[in-house]
């Protein structure tokens, strides 16, 4: 009876731990993409243009994509929960130097900064995840952590818009700055002090994964499939504004509604991808193709322009499960001892094709006009269906 009540405690400390990760998870991903609802705002406040207001978020995810995999390395022998509470630190700076920004430069940095918390942490808190659970809800645990991300998009974007049309874009940084202290708290109250320590990964293991051809054209699946919409969604509040007709209030409500989308898509897309991740993602890519380009005919139109918003959320973030799986299957498949240091990669990859899409993005609104960010960035996704139907032929020859 005793070895129960204690194998109960422990299952209820890992509930409290996987939720400190999740609330932390929650204020990370609402400072990468708040600035989206918040462009306009930023723009005239500093009197600079959309596009290079864009530059937030790209940038953003420029520091990710260098942070992941270099930080995931360079820290592989640290205590796994002190690295966690000083990227909290990291966050907490960043974001309290933006809330004070009186320049484009000084935000730019900032926005950088607090990047480097980003890759690094979703890479160690998913290893965190897995270690706090019995092996059978290691997937389980790590999607828990994850929902943080997604109610981010629900929840904290929106809210850190309203936030930002209300008391100006400082303050939404300010409040984001406060969640990371909330998140650092629970952390140091609810994770544990003997956490597992990750194996080191050899350099040698590193450069592996690098020189392996189909994680190679796994990354480039992600950055296309999942960059391809930010072409259109880093524009989407401009392009609601000054296009659909929208006003600024309407805007912050029309992203929580893509959020609730984002939220229906991710659950959707995990199920999916369970049993065959490669073609899952094949028809997830392909309706979001279709779904882009239709975007660029029916943005003008309030009714139907907010249809197809709609269902730009539900295929936008639906092949982030997918997306995962397949690397981290790949990598056990092929380099079976760098599964971290291939999915810090792969969360990298993400924001490769986040900055790909917000700088062709900003290309489009200078050069041919914001109407044609969303089928752009459905060519970009076209690029990922074929490169999936040629991953899917390549392990079809492996096997």
């Amino acid at each position: 009876m005793s070895s129960l009540s204690h194998t109960k405690t422990n299952e209820k400390g890992g509930t409290f731990a996987l939720l400190a990760l999740a609330i932390s998870a929650f204020g990370i991903g609402t400072t990468e993409f708040v600035p989206v609802g918040l462009l306009s705002s930023i723009s005239n406040d500093l009197s600079i243009s959309i596009t290079l207001a864009g530059l937030l978020i790209s940038g953003y995810a420029i520091g990710v994509s260098i942070g992941a995999p270099v930080l995931t390395a360079l820290t592989n022998k640290m205590n796994r929960k002190t690295l966690l509470m000083a990227l909290m630190v990291v966050f907490i700076i960043g974001n309290a130097a933006a809330a004070v920004s009186t320049s484009f430069t000084l935000l730019l940095v900032a926005r950088f900064i607090t990047a480097f918390s980003h890759g690094i942490f979703f890479s160690i808190g998913s290893t965190i995840a897995a270690d706090l659970v019995p092996q059978h809800k290691r997937a389980s645990a790590i999607a828990f952590m994850f929902t943080g991300l997604t109610v981010a998009t629900v929840t904290g974007v929106p809210l850190g818009t309203f936030i930002g049309q209300t008391f100006g874009w400082r303050a939404t940084f300010g409040a984001v700055a406060l969640l990371g202290v909330v998140g650092i708290i629970a952390s140091a109250i609810l994770i544990p002090n003997n956490l597992k320590e990750a194996p080191p990964t050899s350099f040698k293991e590193q450069v592996k994964i690098l020189t392996n051809g189909p994680l190679l054209l796994a990354f480039a699946i992600t950055a296309l499939g999942y960059g391809g919409t930010f072409v259109a969604f880093t524009y989407l509040t401009p392009l609601l504004e000054n296009v659909t007709g929208f006003s600024a209030k309407w805007v912050s409500i029309i992203l929580l509604v893509y959020g609730v989308a984002v939220a229906i898509g991710n659950t959707v897309g995990g199920k999916a991808a369970n049993k065959s991740p490669l073609k899952a993602l094949f028809w997830m890519f392909i309706f979001q193709a279709v779904v882009l380009v239709a975007l660029s005919f029916t943005a003008p139109f309030k009714i139907v322009g907010l249809i197809t918003i709609f269902l730009m959320g539900l295929f936008a973030f639906m092949n982030v499960p997918g997306l995962q799986i397949l690397v981290v299957n790949l990598a056990e498949k092929y380099v079976p001892s760098a599964v971290n240091v291939a999915s810090a990669l792969n969360i990298a990859a993400f924001n490769i094709g986040i900055a790909i899409g917000a700088f062709v993005g900003g290309l489009i609104v200078d050069s041919i006009g914001i109407i044609h960010t969303p089928w752009i960035g459905g060519v970009m996704v076209i690029g990922a269906v074929l490169l999936t139907a040629w991953s899917a032929r390549i392990e079809k020859g492996v096997r």
